[in-house]
């Protein structure tokens, strides 16, 4: 899978299972590639999301809930991943 491909899955993941008002995933692996721990094809991406359903729970849930709908990405493609949320 290529960085376009993952951040268009993931944009389309999220709003499926979120209702939110903006999305922006941002391809942050060019900061990591002289890290020891950088494999081709496992990616870290940047998320900002504008939600007023995620601003009424506390991060941690907000967190927990991204996390699960991202799961496969995760095990597969995402190395790290940044979450802000607005």
């Amino acid at each position: 899978m290529d960085i376009n491909e993952l951040i268009l899955i993931v944009k389309i993941k999220i709003k499926n299972n979120i209702l939110l008002q903006d999305i922006t995933v941002e391809d942050k692996t060019f900061l990591h590639k002289k890290h020891k721990n950088h494999q081709n094809g496992k990616f870290h991406i940047k998320i900002t999301i504008k939600s007023k359903e995620l601003k009424e729970i506390n991060k941690i849930d907000s967190t927990k809930k991204i996390y699960k709908i991202l799961d496969k990405e995760i095990n597969e493609t995402i190395h790290s991943l940044q979450i802000l949320i607005n």
